[in-house]
């Protein structure tokens, strides 16, 4: 199954840090989306990092096809509502550590 990378831009580099309310409420909604994937064994890697810029999210997930990730990704709620920006790419080959 094709592998892909995605980061999940947020509106400031704080944003991992001082969350307001209302986009705490929106980042849980934003986590329950992704449950689907988790639950469904296809998530590689997701979560928020931190680095000399401040915080983004990182995913590596499999899918069908590049529309079925791209359209999930796209169906986020923190991406629909704008709050989160999202860049993505198809992991061309690599390797995965295996249970």
């Amino acid at each position: 199954m094709p592998t892909f990378v995605f980061r999940l831009i947020p509106p400031r580099a704080s944003f991992a840090l001082d969350l307001t309310p209302e986009e705490r409420a929106l980042m849980d909604r934003h986590s329950d989306h992704w449950d689907a994937m988790v639950d469904a064994g296809r998530v590689v890697v997701l979560g928020p990092v931190m680095d000399g810029s401040g915080s983004w999210g990182l995913g590596v997930v499999e899918a069908e096809d590049e529309d079925e990730i791209r359209a999930f990704a796209a169906a986020d709620p923190a991406v629909a509502d704008g709050m989160l920006r999202l860049e993505f790419g198809p992991m061309l080959t690599g390797f995965v550590r295996t249970p």
